[in-house]
This record gives C-alpha cells, structure tokens and sequence, in this order.
C-alpha cells in the first residue's frame, strides 16, 4: 500500500460552509496537513441537513471546484471531490436530488445518524433506499452512544446491507478508551469496511491516517491494504467484498444517560 495514495472519504475540508474549516487560508492548511498524513484523494463531506447546516449539492459543486482552483494554483498536490455527510432524518427520500453520493453515480451515501441513539425508522430507510440502488454508509458508529452500549445494533444494520465508516482518530485513541475500543472490535468483526478522518480545523479533529494504518496494521496485516482499496473502490462507486462479519461483544445494558 502507498502511504502517500490514500483516499479520504469523510473530511470537512471546504471553507466557510460547515463547522470544518472558517476561512480559505484554514483549508489550505488542512489540505497541507492531509498531503503530509498520505492522503492523495479527498471526498468534501460537509454537513447537510443537520440542525445546522444546508448544503445543497449545487453549492457543494461549486465550492470544491473553486477550491481544487486554489490548491492548483498553489501546487499542493490534492485531488478533492464533492461530496455530503447527510444526516439522517424522516425527510431524506424527499430530497434525493438534492444529495451527493461518495461516488458520482450515486451508489454509495455517507449518512450521519444522530449521536445519541438509532432512530427506529433507520430500517425503513435502509429499505427505501436500497430500492434505489443506493447503500449507505454509516459514519463513526463507534461514536453513537447507543451503538457504543448496543453494538449488535450495527451488526444488525451490515446484516441489512449497510456499510460503516470508522474514524481515524477514534482507532488511535483521541475520543478516548471507550471509543477506541469500541472501533477496533467493529474493524476486527468486519462491521467497519472503510476508515476515513472526518478532519476539521478543530482541537483534536486532525486526520490521523497514517497512525490509523498502523493500528490496523497491529490488529491484521492484511486490514491497510484492503481498507485502502475500500475506499478507492467506493469512491469510484464498485462494489467490495465484505468479509465475514460477527457479532461484537455486549457492552452494557442502558445508553440513555
């Protein structure tokens, strides 16, 4: 695997449209730090539909294409594409147009459950959406506070045919024990087939990749090379081959805090 190839399909990198990144001269230091961290292709993935933000597909297009101007003219040497993290809401099949997949046809949608629990019509928009020929991708579910108490909720969902991307920071330890333990039993069950940064400007939001490899590289040598190719195949819209998966460990009985 080609440490300075990466793909990277969750990064809120584009300026001035979402929590990630305030100003021009903010991004172009993300995309600085993202090419010293391996990564070569971005998916920008700012929020979309949440209780803060809209990103209209349109908007999005536009702001990568003047973005991907700047590093141009500057010689940094990243590729960004345009993408959403759509969250997830009883609206979503009413404004299909309006989203962006990971990849250009489609077949593929990063969605952002909300961070405290799984909404119990989660199932029934896995269904809708697979009637049109779209798989989710759910990101950082080591990060949702029932699927952190409940994992076999996860289990269930991949079941569905749902896919998972976990966060770079979270394998390496920067949103704590629980968390790290969390994801590095979703990788080892086969319920997490993509790892990504979800980098913003933030404290603690950096990208994280490179470490990320090589704690996949500790659980299995064989993990980096096929995360990697996950992610180039999603982000060219191909099917991958999902492993076998298993049933995590329980963790607790009660999430609701």
């Amino acid at each position: 695997m080609k440490i300075n190839n990466l793909v990277d399909l969750h990064c809120h990198i584009l300026p001035g449209i979402d929590d990630g990144s305030p100003s021009l001269d903010a991004s172009l230091e993300l995309a600085e730090q993202a090419v010293a961290d391996g990564i070569r292709y971005i998916l920008a993935t700012p929020h979309h539909m949440d209780r803060h933000y809209l990103n209209h597909a349109v908007n999005v297009k536009q702001a990568v294409a003047d973005f991907q101007n700047e590093l141009n003219l500057r010689d940094i040497q990243l590729t960004v594409f345009p993408g959403q993290e759509v969250h997830l809401n009883g609206q979503l099949m009413d404004h299909l147009d309006d989203l962006l997949g990971i990849d250009t046809g489609r077949n593929y949608l990063l969605l952002e459950l909300p961070h405290e629990m799984v909404p119990s019509y989660l199932d029934e928009l896995i269904f809708q959406l697979s009637c049109e020929g779209i798989t989710p991708v759910i990101a950082h579910p080591e990060r949702n506070a029932q699927i952190i108490a409940e994992p076999q909720r996860l289990y269930e969902l991949v079941e569905q045919g749902v896919l998972a991307q976990v966060t770079a920071t979270s394998l390496v330890g920067t949103f704590g024990e629980q968390v790290q333990r969390t994801a590095k039993e979703f990788v080892k069950c086969g319920l997490v087939q993509v790892v990504a940064s979800d980098a913003h400007t933030l404290k603690n939001r950096g990208f994280a990749m490179t470490k990320a490899f090589q704690v996949l590289n500790e659980l299995n040598s064989k993990y980096p090379e096929r995360f990697a190719a996950n992610a180039r195949d999603l982000l060219n819209g191909d099917q991958i081959e999902l492993g076998e998966i298993k049933m995590p460990r329980k963790q607790r009985k009660h999430w609701l805090f």
